[in-house]
């Protein structure tokens, strides 16, 4: 069973919801109830998701692997490996993209992220953002709509989850602002724990309606 989009709650949703907890810090961004009604925390299979692209946390050959990215080859069936194979790789930062055979979404973005160390950590968090922005204007150049995001880097290439999500959604928050063509930004999460981080660190970049704001404060 696939799931829409429109299924998915916002997070101007999930504020209406009390299911983002305050935020621990002070945002860096203004409040942007547009921009609130774009992106989305969902936890669920990216390979069910009926998006206009999701992204693919791919290794450097392109050609699968295991986690997400072996999830997607295996849902989208022969027919991705064989266009994958004529890509000819890329750099890790950098994004490729193929149709989504037989997946729901249309196409995949395949999106090489580092393999976090500690010795180069900001080489990582550049490369890493590279991904976001390329895999999103990636999104953009084929005609814009949903894209859904897996947490790249995050799993076996060791990235800490806090870290890689600040640059995901900081990455997103900055595209957004200059770009209407990409209409929904869905991060597909896979555990409760890692769903408890992105909404935990969203209301930093995304922060919640004022009012609700100032509610919490009152009830304090």
């Amino acid at each position: 069973m696939t799931t829409s989009p429109k299924d998915i709650p916002t997070l101007s949703d999930l504020y209406s919801s009390n299911e983002i907890p305050q935020a621990e810090n002070e945002s860096k961004y203004g409040y942007d109830e547009g921009l609130n009604k774009r992106v989305s925390i969902w936890r669920g299979d990216i390979t069910k998701l009926e998006a206009d692209m999701i992204v693919n946390a791919a290794n450097s050959s392109l050609l699968g692997g295991g986690g997400v990215d072996g999830a997607i080859h295996r849902a989208a069936g022969p027919d991705l490996l064989e266009e994958c194979e004529g890509l000819g790789g890329a750099e890790t930062g950098d994004t490729k993209v193929t149709k989504g055979y037989e997946l729901p979404s249309k196409y995949v973005a395949h999106t090489v992220g580092p393999i976090y160390s500690s010795r180069a950590v900001d080489k990582c968090a550049k490369q890493l953002k590279s991904c976001y922005q390329t895999s999103l204007e990636s999104c953009q150049n084929h005609g814009g709509g949903a894209i859904g995001f897996s947490s790249i880097s995050t799993g076996v290439y060791g990235y800490p989850i806090k870290d890689a999500t600040e640059i995901a959604i900081e990455t997103t928050r900055n595209f957004l602002e200059k770009d209407q063509s990409v209409t929904r930004v869905i991060y597909v999460v896979f555990s409760k724990k890692d769903e408890e981080v992105y909404k935990s660190i969203i209301p930093q970049y995304f922060p919640p309606p004022p009012s609700a704001s100032s509610d919490d404060n009152q009830q304090e």
